[in-house]
């Protein structure tokens, strides 16, 4: 490549690419610079390259401090040298002297493709960063390529994920080809792009299927207000329309539930409960529990706790499974519940 192409090829990946030409050619006089110095054995000089903006040539300048005689260090002048090249040197000046480039016009042509191949790995490493560093919180499609004892790697479009065992739905069967719908939990800049870390396992992943799914959410006429979530087996979500001829309920659930069942199958059958959000505590505990029917609800004296009443033959629906429901109903309201049936013997949760 000579100096004509170099700087053609420069101006094209400037309009290509939008990597600026100008800092590109500052990193190339850099790295000619060095390449310079080492092979003229000028170690101790300060060596400038200066290239035409224009057709590309170059001109090398070696610059010398000028010292005290007997002091000089290697590329430096004592003042007598100087003075043989200038009577007008002073102590402090720099002696410039151009040097012929030409004899290494070689070293220079592979030194300037190495870096112009480097800015352009950095350019598309950059620009892959700041594409997923924007998708941080959302939810993506990923084809798994590669799974191992630890880690599964999914394509997901053009970067690579992993999606690490803390973050994977435990038991949850997974197998090279499957398509996953994704949260990008956490974006790190590499060498290479982007290291890409996402979870089906966070509770993100629920709001953003149901943002994907539900217009209304999407649009911000129904609001997400809370979401508690055991990854795999249940999630309830309590959702909330300032507009009272909105049903947010109903437009999350779909027609026929078509909208819910979209989430359900991406989280490959996960139970969701979907519940209205009621800035009374009292009728928000109630929506929690369902599907269990609430008799009554008292607020208790210890703090953030309430205790209600349940018919005694839904006492197990209103606890669930190992505690389940009720374990979920206190997160998503943020309130100590106790369960407490028909015949008086209290549960916590």
């Amino acid at each position: 490549m000579d100096q004509l192409e170099l700087m053609g090829a420069l101006n094209q990946l400037e309009k290509e690419k939008g990597i600026d030409k100008e800092y590109m050619i500052e990193a190339i006089e850099t790295a000619l610079a060095i390449a310079y110095k080492k092979n003229l054995a000028l170690h101790g000089a300060d060596i400038k390259v200066e290239m035409n903006r224009e057709d590309g040539s170059v001109r090398v300048f070696k610059h010398s401090a000028v010292v005290d005689n007997g002091l000089g260090q290697e590329g430096e002048y004592d003042l007598d040298e100087a003075k043989e090249i200038n009577p007008a040197y002073e102590i402090g000046d720099v002696v410039v002297e151009e040097i012929d480039p030409k004899p290494f016009s070689r070293i220079a042509a592979q030194t300037a493709k190495q870096v112009v191949l480097q800015k352009i790995r950095e350019a598309e490493s950059g620009k892959m960063f700041n594409e997923y560093r924007k998708k941080e919180n959302s939810v993506v499609t990923g084809t798994v390529i590669q799974i191992d004892k630890k880690n599964i790697i999914l394509d997901i479009g053009t970067a690579k994920a992993i999606l690490p065992p803390s973050e994977q739905i435990e038991g949850e069967e997974i197998k090279v080809g499957d398509k996953l719908k994704l949260y990008v939990a956490k974006v790190n800049k590499t060498n290479f792009g982007a290291d890409v870390v996402v979870s089906r396992t966070n509770a993100g992943i629920v709001g953003k299927l149901f943002e994907n799914e539900v217009p209304e959410i999407a649009d911000g006429t129904v609001e997400i207000k809370s979401i508690a979530r055991e990854p795999g087996s249940r999630t309830k979500i309590a959702v909330y329309a300032q507009n009272p001829n909105v049903d947010p309920v109903g437009a999350c659930v779909g027609q026929k539930g078509a909208r819910v069942q979209v989430v359900v199958d991406a989280l490959g059958g996960e139970k969701i409960d979907i519940v209205r959000w009621n800035e009374d505590p009292m009728e928000f505990i109630a929506a929690a529990l369902s599907p269990a029917q609430v008799l009554s609800i008292e607020k208790l004296p210890e703090a953030n706790a309430y205790r209600v009443m349940v018919p005694s033959f839904q006492l197990s629906l209103a606890i669930g499974k190992m505690g389940q429901n009720a374990r979920l109903a206190a997160k998503l309201t943020g309130w100590k519940i106790d369960i407490k049936p028909e015949e008086n013997i209290s549960l916590e949760f």
